[in-house]
């Protein structure tokens, strides 16, 4: 009940501390609260009753009784005692007319959501949401591939097309034309559309279903790509050509020949090798620790390092500090490139990839070794099994994954002694 039935005046509102309801007449209330800290926090409520069944509800003895409704119209302090009787007034005329002023505002803020959506284009909403979720990326290459993709394929095609108007016809006519010829670029810019429109309408940009959807949409309408062809592998080296190559490989100098070996050694990705920081590298204990953040299944990883791969980095180590990249660019304070890694091996090999080196380490431990494959899965950092697998696998076989990439470094480095013997 309210505490007060009197009408209200500007200077009571402003006076009035104790916490309660306190009337202005016609369904109008000050709701004052006062919170933990003893801050005093006041708001506009409207109470109404709306005619007809709908207005209606049973008590406990099953007797139809009139249904009271509340809405809220805001904090005193940003909605005058006037603006509040006025909009009293409004909420009160339409329940007069058996509408529910609650939903009439709802309705009328989608309305004036898709009203500010119309001034917002595409590209113009891909640009927002690529500010928002940039920095949460891993590396740059994932930040020129997004931004490369919208502007070849979708900026002249609907980029500016209001966002809230996409159609599944834009969409086609983006990916249609190189969805057999182009498979994954277009499976790629399918997906980022549709993140992108997801994120549109989640901040009230758009309010229809997103057109970009594969499941239960796209997918009746363009053939699955697994039908189209199959999956390209990244090239790799026969692993029983390791030895050679490495021995060619640790003659040549440069900071991205000492990258590529050390990426070999340890069975790491390109991303994970030139993102390293001297500050994840032990060289006491002999581990690299990478942080889940930098990581393709976000969880941490350890790398045993090997006589061969410390080899490779103390020369690096000198004066540098722990914040300082482990093969850094032409600007010591910037990462390598990846593409420097992929250049160092094309003047060696140009039919393999630096990616391929991790399938060159997978097939050697199967075919050459007795070394069992959850070890080697966990040096590659797959993660495997299922969930219940995973619960019981909780350790990352250290001792055994050191044991294998000590065996794996005396086999790269085989040629290397025989020539020595020689």
């Amino acid at each position: 009940m309210p505490s007060h039935i009197k009408k209200l005046t500007a200077l009571s509102v402003a006076s009035l501390k104790k916490p309660g309801l306190y009337g202005d007449g016609d369904g109008l209330f000050l709701q004052v609260t006062v919170g933990k800290k003893g801050a005093v926090r006041k708001s506009w409520v409207v109470r109404f009753r709306i005619p007809g069944p709908e207005g209606k509800v049973r008590n406990r003895r099953g007797e139809e009784i009139a249904k009271t409704f509340e809405m809220g119209l805001g904090p005193a302090n940003h909605v005058s005692l006037q603006t509040a009787r006025e909009e009293a007034a409004k909420a009160k005329a339409l329940a007069a007319q058996c509408i529910n002023p609650i939903l009439h505002r709802d309705q009328e803020r989608q309305k004036r959501a898709e009203a500010v959506a119309k001034a917002v284009t595409f590209s113009e909403a891909a640009e927002r949401f690529l500010s928002a979720h940039e920095p949460s990326w891993r590396n740059d290459k994932h930040r020129d591939q997004w931004r490369t993709t919208l502007a070849t394929y979708v900026e002249p095609v609907f980029g500016k097309v209001d966002v809230a108007a996409v159609t599944v016809d834009h969409v086609l006519k983006v990916i249609e034309p190189i969805w057999q010829t182009k498979t994954e670029t277009a499976s790629r810019v399918r997906s980022r559309i549709e993140r992108i429109l997801d994120w549109a309408k989640a901040r009230g940009l758009r309010s229809t279903e997103n057109p970009a959807r594969w499941r239960g949409h796209l997918e009746f309408t363009l053939p699955r790509q697994g039908d189209l062809k199959k999956v390209k592998h990244h090239a790799a080296l026969p692993y029983v050509e390791m030895p050679t190559f490495m021995k060619r490989l640790r003659a040549r100098d440069g900071i991205g020949a000492r990258a590529l070996e050390f990426t070999i050694l340890t069975a790491a990705r390109t991303g994970e090798t030139v993102g390293a920081r001297w500050r994840e590298i032990d060289l006491e204990k002999r581990v690299w620790l990478i942080p889940a953040e930098r990581m393709k299944a976000k969880r941490a990883h350890r790398v045993p390092l090997t006589s061969a791969a410390l080899a490779v980095l103390k020369p690096l180590r000198l004066d540098r500090g722990d914040d300082d990249f482990v093969f850094p660019g032409l600007d010591m304070k910037k990462a390598l490139s990846t593409a420097t890694m992929a250049k160092t091996l094309a003047t060696l090999r140009d039919d393999c990839t630096v990616h391929g080196f991790r399938s060159s380490f997978r097939e050697w431990v199967s075919e050459s070794t007795t070394f069992d494959g959850p070890t080697a899965e966990a040096a590659l950092a797959h993660v495997v099994g299922d969930k219940v697998e995973a619960a019981y696998r909780r350790g990352d076989l250290f001792g055994k994954r050191r044991e294998m990439m000590e065996a794996w470094a005396q086999y790269c480095a085989a040629a290397a002694r025989i020539s020595k013997r020689k």
